[in-house]
């Protein structure tokens, strides 16, 4: 079967002939139908991921596709059932082995397009604002990067927890999906002085940050007092250091959310997340915006469009 694979240290990935995998105790293989594309491979090929795999791996985070296989011990699957899985790597081939535990069974409305777009984007943004910020109705979220891949997924669903959504991102295209999405206020991220436009809207109760660098210190400096600040990547490059005496004397909070960290220590926590999102999404409440699909050839070109961040929302590699 073909995988694109790291195949060893600071080398380029490359599309490779591999023996297809047997399932081992407790898990399923699958015939992948779809794989969503993430930041986070960026950062495996070049090693700088925290859950970075000994090369040599096959890349893809989030597939989904038809069990094919079973482990022994597999309960509750069977050969042909539908299913998306948070595999952390394997998911950019023509099949694939993972753990039955980290499979979900896939609503009938779901297709494998919006499935392999769905489990990092939706699970990142909802449990970021409602497992860890807590955030309520009422309350002001600012969702900077607001039209990436999680980004997109945080103004839904802070429109659906009943916030008032602030959206930044570059270019009127981007900010035109993100209203789209719910966004109640838009800013563009070239233009003026981000803390000062948002205090002219009254400042923010909760961050939701991908970006990181002079747009998280912005908006450190916009936010209300109790506000809640959720580091979820730095786009930007630069982590930014955060003054203890401001958290202080305005009573903020600042929280990081790593859903790879919660899938291994609060699987109870994960699993209730998605059922709440499947419900959302079989309701017609969630709709994934996937910008580009594209065949495992030119999975390349895919990471193209993430690393000049030119795609928005999702994109999904049909193997």
């Amino acid at each position: 079967m073909r995988a694109y694979r790291v195949t060893a240290p600071d080398t380029a990935p490359q599309l490779c002939d591999v023996p297809v995998p047997s399932p081992g105790p407790d898990q399923v293989r699958i015939d992948i139908h779809a794989c969503g594309l993430n930041f986070a491979d960026l950062l495996m090929i070049k090693g700088s991921y925290q859950d970075t795999p000994a090369p040599p791996f096959t890349l893809g985070m989030e597939p989904a596709g038809t069990i094919n296989a079973l482990g022994e011990g597999v309960e509750g699957f069977a050969v042909g059932d539908r299913v998306m899985i948070y595999g952390g790597q394997g998911g950019l081939a023509q099949q694939g082995v993972f753990d039955a535990a980290r499979a979900i069974r896939l609503p009938d409305a779901m297709g494998f397009g919006h499935a392999a777009a769905f489990q990092i984007a939706y699970g990142t943004s909802h449990l970021a604002l409602d497992y860890r910020a807590r955030l309520q109705e009422g309350e002001t979220l600012l969702v900077t990067g607001a039209a990436g891949g999680v980004g997109l997924t945080a103004v839904e669903i802070g429109k659906l927890m009943g916030a008032r959504v602030i959206a930044q991102a570059r270019g009127h295209d981007k900010l035109e999906i993100a209203r789209k999405a719910g966004a109640d206020h838009l800013i563009e991220a070239d233009t003026g002085d981000l803390r000062t436009q948002l205090l002219d809207l009254g400042g923010v109760d909760v961050v939701y940050d991908a970006v990181g660098g002079d747009v998280f210190k912005a908006a450190f400096r916009a936010c209300r007092p109790e506000g809640r600040l959720l580091t979820i990547g730095f786009a930007s490059g630069e982590v930014p250091q955060i003054p203890a005496n401001h958290l202080m004397v305005k009573n903020l909070s600042v929280m990081g959310l790593y859903i790879g960290g919660l899938v291994k220590a609060r699987p109870d926590v994960v699993r209730a997340s998605m059922e709440t999102l499947l419900d959302w999404y079989e309701k017609g409440r969630l709709h994934p915006h996937v910008s580009h699909i594209l065949p495992l050839e030119q999975v390349g070109q895919g990471l193209d469009l993430l690393r000049s961040r030119t795609s928005t929302g999702k994109v999904v590699i049909r193997p």
